[in-house]
């Protein structure tokens, strides 16, 4: 059965792959993006590899504008989804940053912390009434290996950081809120997993960061393709899927469900992100 799937940071690496996969398997993908003319390029792109029912109606494939280091567009954004969908199957959070030449936004935060948990953040709870007419959904939000407890001083903006502190402190933060996430909508019939769709993979966001890769970027593509829609999953909720070892060994092979940092799994850490995320909305609004 066609889903209706959104991709975050879907005219890049992973997660325009993971676009073309899933239209080339016959699913309504709508992707997003900050410059208007590349995400058409791309959009044309996966209408061009549609299959199925989705050739008599390549309206089907769409997109949305929106820089995430802004929440306020997010927000907008959240609303032209809601206007323009019925509902939405899977959502799949995967924009993200990691070098920038601006750190901060306007409103003095670290842009780490924006795009990579406050925005996905933002935009998953504008989308929970049409995740709930799925019936059956799936928020998947885009973890990494490296994950080290958040400074809520650099989560405001009082402290600065590098760009590994502050990319390993934002996917930890998602990282926790995807747990508790998915006990708050687990009685709407909502999954949600954390993921690390591999390390150091073949991306414009790696090469920029570090100059060289380890694994293909069709690794993670193809991880997100089978979270999203795999029957292998449809049962998992509240996990952290670790997509760097499968048994133990490192390597191209599909990795598995494992441990996320302990932070993910402490209740109290969790309720203080959660107090320190409204308070900041809240003096941002």
């Amino acid at each position: 059965m066609s889903k209706t799937i959104l991709i975050t940071g879907s005219t890049d690496g992973i997660g325009k792959l993971a676009a073309l996969k899933l239209a080339e398997a016959g699913h309504q993908v709508y992707l997003h993006g900050r410059d208007t003319d590349k995400l058409a390029t791309v959009i044309a792109q996966v209408k061009a590899v549609a299959t199925g029912a989705l050739l008599d109606n390549l309206d089907n494939i769409g997109g949305f504008v929106a820089d995430f280091s802004d929440l306020n567009e997010v927000r907008k954004m959240a609303a032209e989804v809601t206007q323009k969908l019925a509902k939405i199957d899977v959502l799949i959070n995967n924009a993200g940053i990691y070098t920038t030449a601006s750190a901060s936004t306007k409103q003095g935060l670290d842009v780490r912390f924006v795009v990579n948990y406050l925005a996905p953040y933002e935009l998953t709870n504008a989308l929970l009434p049409l995740l709930k007419k799925s019936g059956q959904a799936r928020i998947i939000n885009l973890s990494s290996a490296a994950q080290v407890p958040v400074s809520y001083p650099a989560f405001t903006g009082q402290v600065s950081l590098s760009d590994k502190e502050a990319y390993a402190q934002s996917k930890l933060a998602l990282t926790m809120w995807s747990m508790a996430l998915a006990e708050a909508v687990a009685a709407d019939n909502i999954n949600v997993i954390a993921v690390n769709p591999g390390s150091l993979l073949n991306t414009k966001m790696v090469n920029e960061a570090y100059g060289e890769h380890w694994s293909s970027a069709d690794k993670g593509a193809n991880i997100l393709t089978e979270l999203a829609i795999s029957d292998e999953f449809v049962t998992d909720t509240g996990k952290y899927f670790d997509n760097d070892i499968k048994d133990g060994v490192q390597g191209e092979a599909q990795g598995e469900f494992g441990q996320p940092h302990a932070d993910t799994l402490n209740k109290q850490a969790i309720a203080e992100l959660e107090k320190q995320t409204q308070s900041l909305l809240q003096s941002l609004c």
